[in-house]
């Protein structure tokens, strides 16, 4: 799947919730490699705020990323609904300090971008596979979020309140596609007792029972409740038991638990990389969430590219006969051994290291190493069947080497070792010509790197 942005900019404005002023932002498409950014253009010199985990400031009652003295607040809503809609690379421009909170959902943003629709800009998304079970456990709180390995991305979430009217409750979302109609519609939730300590702190400013839901688990005198309603500027009312005091029903019995679970999800799209697995979070909140983003974070940015998933129990796409079929090498010179993945822009050989391989008889008796320049031979083999095998007729062709460039060796190869080997066109081919860049990967650890050009020439 390619990296996707907006087909066109989208504006939405309203009332912020913490600060209570009113925000305008607008969406803008953006190249590859931009990611989600924030940029306050009430700011001089428009500065901008990139959308990771590490820029994250504040985490009381939401999201707060910041650069210095700059801040953008409660992104989490609009993170969730880019993430889930597959958008990797935006930017949105705001005149004010926080994201408008709307009705207190993802829905409104979701509904812009379905509107506007999305562009696939030619590049493949960079996934993060989750490749072993990760988890991060606040003994404080006893609020924990696990990873797991998967073939997509998947979020269960429980939440537990020591509340008459929110107990236990759980939310599941098993495919992003449906995040539309499960979670994002869900809103933001807050507790009668919690108002007033939380306009003491300055936040909820623009809270009102259109934009969340109020729940009153906690019988307070009427003169309380009066001065709470004067706090936030509504009519007095009288809550004559306990429950859920907005005029608008709930839209699932377990709302706020749908709301947790976007707001996971819009807290883990600063990870900056789309993920498969599948995460399961007890009690998650913002501080939690910015923590497990981080620690995932940092696995991110320390791996370079990661080794192909290989499992030696699927059937090969393309077995060694089928390789003989579209290569001319044969032994001792045949490098790959199959096929586990192709397209038109990449593939993933594997080539099994024996002792019993002849170039070990000289390379070396004592200690055998496989020759780095046979390792690049595996990888250009590989890229042979990466563009013969979309040919008609390909045993009317081959391929050869016209240069090799940036080559690195980071770690010997010796028998027993099973090789990955990944190679991907960095240009569309041109007039017979393919550059590709190639990785050799034993278990986690590239081994090998290099770029090289192969010209594809018709057999005499």
């Amino acid at each position: 799947m390619d990296q996707l942005t907006l087909k066109a900019p989208f504006s939405i404005e309203g009332k912020t919730l913490h600060a209570g002023v009113v925000v305008k932002a607008t969406f803008n498409p953006a190249p590859v490699g931009n990611g989600i950014k924030f940029k306050r253009v009430d700011i001089e010199g428009a500065p901008e705020i990139p959308a990771l985990a590490e820029k994250v400031v504040d985490t009381t009652r939401g999201t707060v990323i910041g650069a210095g003295d700059v801040r953008v607040s409660t992104i989490e809503h609009a993170m969730a609904a880019l993430y889930a809609s597959g958008i990797d690379n935006c930017t949105i421009e705001l005149n004010g300090p926080e994201m408008p909170i709307l009705d207190g959902s993802a829905a409104p943003y979701i509904e812009c971008i379905e509107n506007v629709g999305v562009e696939e800009q030619g590049v493949e998304k960079d996934y993060y596979i989750i490749k072993s079970k990760t988890k991060l456990k606040d003994e404080e709180t006893g609020s924990s979020i696990t990873i797991y390995p998967d073939d997509g991305f998947s979020v269960e979430v429980m939440v537990e309140y020591n509340s008459p009217v929110i107990p236990n409750q759980f939310a599941i979302l098993d495919n992003l596609e449906d995040f539309g109609s499960k979670v994002a519609s869900a809103r933001t939730f807050v507790f009668v007792r919690e108002i007033e300590k939380l306009l003491q702190h300055g936040l909820i400013k623009g809270g009102d029972l259109d934009n969340a839901i109020v729940i009153y688990d906690e019988p307070v005198s009427q003169e309380k409740i009066n001065a709470i309603c004067d706090l936030v500027n509504v009519d007095h009312q009288e809550l004559k038991g306990l429950g859920y005091i907005n005029p608008t029903p709930l839209k699932w019995d377990n709302e706020p638990a749908r709301h947790k679970l976007m707001d996971l999800i819009g807290d883990l799209a600063l990870v900056g990389r789309p993920l498969k697995g599948r995460v399961v979070a007890i009690r998650p909140g913002h501080t939690v969430n910015n923590k497990f983003a981080r620690m995932l974070r940092k696995e991110v940015k320390h791996t370079e590219i990661q080794s192909p998933v290989y499992d030696p129990n699927v059937a090969p796409i393309i077995d060694v006969n089928g390789i003989k079929k579209l290569l001319p090498h044969r032994y001792p010179f045949l490098l790959i051994d199959k096929i586990i993945e192709v397209d038109r822009k990449h593939v993933v050989a594997v080539k099994n290291v024996t002792v019993n391989e002849p170039f070990f008889q000289g390379h070396f008796p004592q200690e055998p190493v496989m020759p780095g320049v046979l390792q690049v031979e595996a990888m250009a083999q590989a890229a042979g069947v990466l563009v013969l095998n979309y040919l008609e007729d390909p045993e009317k062709y081959s391929t050869y080497f016209l240069k090799i460039d940036n080559v690195k060796f980071r770690q010997k190869v010796v028998p027993g070792n099973t090789l990955l080997l990944n190679v991907s066109l960095m240009t569309e081919i041109r007039r017979g010509c393919a550059v590709v860049k190639g990785y050799a990967f034993v278990g986690e650890k590239i081994v090998c790197e290099a770029e090289f050009m192969a010209q594809i020439i018709k057999n005499k």
